[in-house]
């Protein structure tokens, strides 16, 4: 199953992305709905919040009064925590019952308001923000809700930033236009991405990519990509984990490089227990690759293995090296990217020989990576003398 996080600050029309997606075919868990059904009138969930902020907070049929439990918890932080505290445990078991039913080839869309506040983000495959300008969010809670401007505004401020949300997003749709404009940009998410991507999950295949070498200019966003895949990695692997890190050419500023993510992740044990991890690491996205990985230090003598995972989302290349902490080779990697990120002639030197390697006939990859060998060989050298890896 693809697990896919929704969400968007309010008024940016985040149930018109999960109506589309509905339509197309994903099972869409709706935590706003969730949360109004386990507060409605019957339930013990509303009988807990009666008992904590009193019957005024009921309307004369019963059912919760929305707006008057608004009023007494918005500017009051222990009294919203008090209600959090009743209302999350309830809306949680019950979404995870939903999502319990949904099939295992599906395509789970879970549509949450509060990922980033409630640091959700890593839970998922894929995070989608919708978004639009605040301006046009006041707008709409004015003419859709009724909502005063002042209140309107108070939400937004309540809610995260525009910047916290870049930072969990792996796709941003930006939802400024009418209801109609986004449905293309859905449908085309849709059948180019998150179908692909669950059909490589329950295939347990790599996505495919280019058997050659293609550089493109550095991407600004490239650390704050890896660091999405590391949360991700870091909620599989727990304390299996030594360490884990972005590395590889992405990881060195202003260096040219293949759009893939490189991340190293160290563990305490065998290559079984290496293995093991890369297995589980499809619950973040990533699919074993099959075959023996030589893992070949560029200055210790001999050669060892490692476990790989690659993408299964046809549009973000990953490789994960999963590499014992008896290796040589983890120190390396880190010391040879800490030195050309501290070395502007070494990164300058790299930047060229690959430039001229990706430019060369190649078959396949290999060809190009054995092509930098000698050199790296050397940087390492170089490295070794003014860096040391902590």
């Amino acid at each position: 199953m693809l697990r896919v996080g929704l969400t968007g600050g309010i008024g940016a029309g985040k149930s018109t992305v999960a109506r589309r997606l509905a339509e197309l075919g994903a099972a869409v868990v709706d935590a706003d709905h969730v949360a109004r059904e386990v507060v409605e009138p019957g339930t013990e969930g509303l009988a807990a919040v009666v008992a904590a902020f009193g019957p005024q907070v009921l309307l004369p049929d019963g059912s919760l009064d929305r707006p008057a439990l608004g009023r007494l918890v918005f500017d009051d932080e222990e009294r919203r925590r008090q209600l959090n505290g009743i209302l999350h445990p309830r809306i949680g078991r019950r979404s995870q019952e939903l999502i319990g039913a949904v099939p295992d080839d599906a395509v789970l869309v879970h549509d949450v308001p509060l990922i980033v506040e409630a640091g959700l983000a890593a839970a998922y495959h894929l995070v989608i923000v919708v978004d639009a300008p605040v301006e046009e969010r006041v707008r709409r809670l004015r003419a859709d809700r009724g909502m005063a401007e002042d209140d309107a505004w108070a939400r937004l401020r309540s809610q995260a930033s525009d910047e916290q949300r870049r930072a969990v997003a792996d796709i941003w749709i930006d939802n400024s236009g009418p209801p109609d404009a986004v449905r293309p940009v859905v449908d085309r998410l849709w059948h180019e991405r998150l179908l692909p991507f669950e059909a490589n999950l329950r295939e347990r295949r790599p996505a495919p990519r280019s058997k050659r070498a293609l550089l493109v200019d550095p991407d600004p966003s490239w650390p704050a990509q890896a660091a999405r895949l590391i949360a991700r990695v870091t909620s599989v692997a727990g304390e299996r984990a030594v360490r884990i890190d972005h590395i590889g050419s992405t990881s060195v500023p202003g260096l040219a490089a293949k759009d893939v993510l490189d991340v190293q992740v160290v563990v305490d044990g065998d290559l079984a227990a290496a293995g093991a991890l890369a297995d589980d690491l499809i619950k973040a996205g990533l699919v074993r690759a099959e075959g023996r990985w030589w893992d070949n230090p560029i200055t210790a003598a001999g050669q060892v293995d490692k476990a790989m995972a690659m993408n299964a989302d046809p549009e973000r290349p990953v490789n994960c090296h999963v590499r014992m902490a008896s290796s040589p080779a983890w120190r390396e990697v880190l010391l040879l990217r800490d030195w050309l990120r501290a070395t502007p002639e070494g990164a300058s030197e790299y930047a060229e020989l690959k430039a001229r390697l990706a430019a060369a006939p190649h078959a396949s990859i290999d060809d190009y990576a054995d092509g930098k060998t000698g050199w790296l060989r050397e940087a390492l050298a170089r490295a070794a003398l003014v860096t040391r890896v902590e």
